[in-house]
Order: structure tokens, then C-alpha cells, then sequence
């Protein structure tokens, strides 16, 4: 079995390798951190595991400590949690942290019906929903048109970039491995058959000479318009 402990690690070097170039501001819209599974409630109340608070203080421990970081997270118990852990470690480490506030753009939003998308996705598969979300292909009292979900959560990443704060910046958006699915291929980052969103991976927005771009790390960055 391949060891957990890897979650969140590139995210931390993305996130570092970013300010180290030039960067004072940048917004990261990262999964949640490792949670539970317990079928017998709804898939949104399963709570983080005790080892996903843990590596939660652990990536909150090696954010540069220069950086005041803000959280926004999806409503959810796991993922306002997530937010908030990491920021109190990087503050227990020497950072300086603000509190997480709810978003609900950083939520399941693009589902209209949540039954008949968990039934799909059940049904297919996550990647398998996604390829056919984007193709148009799942029933439209299901979901939003999958391209105005990703143009409404650019919106909101690039306000929070614009938005006036500390020179030295990071806004912690903390959702779920569809958001960050959906973002990642409809912007032309990654295919939907590309590396598994795993806990903790994210994607990074930020300015240059004036145009924004984001950024996985895995490698790949496009320009982005907000």
C-alpha cells in the first residue's frame, strides 16, 4: 500500500516555489485533507481523519513564514477544518494567520440535483462524470454547464487576488477534488484522465506583468482571465 504521507508535500513546494518568483500575492484552491468514509451519511459530513489533522499542521509548519494566509473554505465541517488547521500551524511556526470564513462558491454548487450527480458519478465514476459533464452529456437538471462553473470559480479566485491585502499573501481556498478536477481540465491544465487529485493537491493563481495565470504542480500553467 503507498504511504499518505506525501499528501500535501507538492503542494507546499508549489506554494514555495511560486512567491520564491518574483510573486507577493497568490490564491490556492486546494482539496481538503485526508477524511473518513462512512457510507451511512452523506458524503459531505465525513469528517477529517485524525491523520489528516496531522498533515494539515504539517503543511501549515513549512509555509514560508513571511506569508499572512487567509482562509475561505467550502462549508463543509472537513473542509472549514482543513483551512483552519493549516493556518494555525503556520502561525504556531511564526506565521501570521487569519480565520476561515465559508464560501460558497468553494462548495458543490455546480450540482442542481446533488442526488442525480452522486448517482451518476456512482454510476461512472468520477472521471467518467467529468468527460461527460464537459461533453454535455449528463442531464441538464443535474448540472450547471460545466464551462460556467469554472468561469464562476476563477471569478471568485481572482477577486480575492485583487482584493486589497497584506504585501506578502496567501488566500487558502480550501474545496473539494471535483472543484479542483473541474478547474485543472477546463482550463486546459490537465485531461480528466490526468494525475488523481489527491488530499491537500492544488492549483495556484497568480499575477505577472500584469496577466494572471495558475498553475499545478505537476508541472503545467495557463493564462486565465478572471
Amino acid at each position: 500500500m503507498t504511504s499518505s504521507n506525501h499528501f500535501g508535500v507538492a503542494t507546499a513546494e508549489l506554494i514555495r516555489t511560486t512567491f520564491a518568483a518574483d510573486v507577493d500575492r497568490a490564491v490556492l484552491l486546494m482539496r481538503h485533507s485526508a477524511r473518513t468514509f462512512d457510507r451511512s451519511i452523506h458524503d459531505l459530513e465525513n469528517p477529517l481523519t485524525p491523520h489528516g489533522r496531522q498533515l494539515c499542521a504539517r503543511l501549515g509548519e513549512v509555509l514560508p513564514k513571511d506569508l499572512v494566509v487567509k482562509g475561505y473554505a467550502s462549508p463543509p465541517e472537513r473542509c472549514m477544518e482543513t483551512a483552519q488547521l493549516v493556518i494555525d500551524a503556520h502561525a504556531r511556526a511564526g506565521g501570521e494567520g487569519l480565520r476561515t470564513r465559508p464560501v460558497e462558491a468553494l462548495g458543490v454548487f455546480y450540482a442542481l440535483d446533488q442526488q442525480k450527480m452522486w448517482k451518476g458519478m456512482s454510476e461512472l465514476g468520477l472521471r467518467e462524470y467529468l468527460g461527460r459533464w464537459f461533453a454535455d452529456d449528463v442531464p441538464r437538471d443535474a448540472m450547471m454547464p460545466a464551462p460556467l462553473a469554472v468561469d464562476m470559480v476563477v471569478r471568485v479566485l481572482g477577486e480575492k487576488l485583487s482584493a486589497p491585502g497584506a504585501p506578502r499573501q496567501l488566500d487558502l481556498c480550501v474545496s473539494h477534488d471535483m472543484t479542483v478536477y473541474t478547474l485543472r481540465h477546463g482550463l486546459g491544465l490537465e485531461p480528466v484522465d490526468g494525475p488523481d487529485v489527491e488530499f491537500l493537491d492544488g492549483l495556484i493563481l497568480f499575477a505577472r506583468q500584469g496577466q494572471l495565470y495558475m498553475r499545478s504542480h505537476h508541472g503545467g500553467e495557463v493564462r486565465v482571465r478572471a
